[in-house]
């Protein structure tokens, strides 16, 4: 039976974890005890580790592939170092060193690595041409997932996460109460992020290469809140501009450029390889919110 490591599993890996049983053996690592409890909950194997701590991840037994979906602590480019590239890099090398080394190192990564390409369309070809210090790490990190690994002999991919929502992420306040400032949202339901992972890794798809998960409708954020407002039978709420929205003095130079960015992202990639996405649009992605909501 294939044996699976889900590194910093956490919201998207605890999914992916349920969607991999019983058909493989999972371990799930996190490093906190309320993780840990999480990751149990979910059915799988948990191991306390710490990715940053290369000698910590010998507590994790040898594996046929790794999952690297652990998040940073926060959007600061220091956390962003910390978790994408000096984790990522002790993951690799660990494993990678062991005698009996993983075939496949997924690392999920995110559209964010685009940054801003004023509303166009964006694909895996598209040149990236980084303007912040969070893009230059996010681009230094699928380096290392494609690179680092071919070094070790493991098949790297690097799939680029959308925004995510699911369950106990959906948000709506946020869109039904307003403000929203405009731009594109390049949206992916939780279980889309879990069933798009265990379809490459089980169809051996994308080996060495980066894929972006998206669904398939990338949409405007003042779209998406007045049709929010519709089906939650409440007025739709307040627009900004993106102006407006950076007239606002006390952003950060990051939390400025986050806002400016702005790019559509495109799904074709995965859709050619023939995944068939669960929610593949925010309309039935935001169905149990909306019906909970009105209840």
């Amino acid at each position: 039976m294939t044996r699976v490591a889900i590194l910093g599993c956490g919201y998207v890996g605890c999914e992916l974890g349920r969607q991999l049983l019983p058909e493989r053996d999972v371990w799930g690592v996190r490093r906190s005890e309320s993780g840990l409890d999480a990751v149990e909950r979910a059915g799988i194997e948990p191991v306390r580790a710490d990715l940053t701590e290369k000698d910590s991840l010998e507590a994790v037994p040898d594996v046929d592939r790794v999952i690297f979906a652990a998040s940073a602590g926060g959007r600061n480019a220091g956390a962003a170092r910390e978790a994408y590239v000096e984790g990522l890099t002790s993951a690799i090398e660990s494993f990678g060193e062991r005698e009996s080394s993983p075939e496949r190192f997924v690392y999920t990564g995110s559209t964010g690595v685009y940054g801003d390409f004023d509303g166009e369309e964006v694909d895996e070809e598209t040149r990236i041409d980084p303007a912040t210090e969070r893009q230059e790490i996010l681009l230094e990190a699928e380096r290392r997932a494609l690179e680092l690994t071919a070094e070790y002999g493991m098949a790297g991919t690097v799939v680029r996460f959308g925004g995510l929502y699911g369950p106990d992420r959906y948000r709506l306040e946020r869109y039904l109460e307003g403000p929203v400032t405009e731009g594109h949202l390049n949206l992916l339901h939780r279980d889309d992020a879990a069933g798009s992972v265990a379809f490459l890794l089980k169809r051996e798809e994308a080996r060495g290469e980066i894929a972006n998960v998206v669904d398939d409708e990338p949409v405007s954020k003042h779209r998406l809140a007045d049709w929010l407002a519709a089906e939650c039978g409440v007025e739709e709420p307040e627009k900004r501009t993106v102006e407006e929205r950076l007239a606002d003095e006390d952003l950060s130079e990051a939390a400025k450029a986050r806002i400016a960015a702005d790019k559509r992202c495109s799904n074709g990639k995965l859709r050619d390889l023939g995944y068939d996405f669960a929610y593949p649009t925010y309309h039935e992605g935001y169905r149990d919110a909306i019906e909970a909501y009105r209840n």
